[in-house]
């Protein structure tokens, strides 16, 4: 279940409260593809998570201004769990990270990257540096969907 937004102090608009919480790509769109920018946005990512889960992905991490209460989302933001995927089967562009991660956008509308590989010079994954508010500092929270037990990918 998708807990409700709350207010960060700091951040510019409501954020997920810390901590993983996981979905479904149904209840994600529910929530948040609430327009027709939002609705554009969320088709991409059910494209990238059906190729993901080909792939032989399992989960994957959603963050991203798509996920908070901004009203006009710039895109949104995953991080992937990489063990057990096949790259021979992996598209691309998700190991395409050249130019901004242009390739990933035009594809799917968002960005993505292995949530085990280095997001900071500090040392954190993906994973981790994805609960941490921007503009604050503080933590908040992301969104964990398991694919291989999602209805709307098993649907296709």
């Amino acid at each position: 279940m998708i807990p409700a937004l709350i207010d960060v102090t700091g951040a510019p608009w409501q954020v997920l409260p810390a901590g993983v919480h996981k979905t479904t790509l149904e209840e994600l769109a529910t929530t948040f593809a609430t327009d027709q920018w939002r609705r554009k946005l969320f088709a991409g990512l059910l494209h990238a998570s059906r190729d993901l889960s080909t792939a032989g992905c399992a989960r994957l991490y959603v963050n991203g201004s798509y996920v908070t209460g901004k009203p006009i989302p710039g895109d949104y933001d995953v991080c992937w769990d990489p063990g057990g995927v096949d790259r021979r089967v992996l598209a691309p562009e998700f190991l395409d990270f050249s130019k901004d991660r242009a390739t990933q956008k035009a594809k799917y509308g968002g960005e993505f990257f292995p949530s085990s590989f280095a997001a900071d010079t500090v040392g954190n994954t993906f994973l981790e540096y994805f609960q941490i508010e921007r503009y604050s500092g503080a933590r908040k929270g992301i969104l964990e969907i398991e694919l291989i037990n999602d209805p709307m990918i098993q649907a296709r």
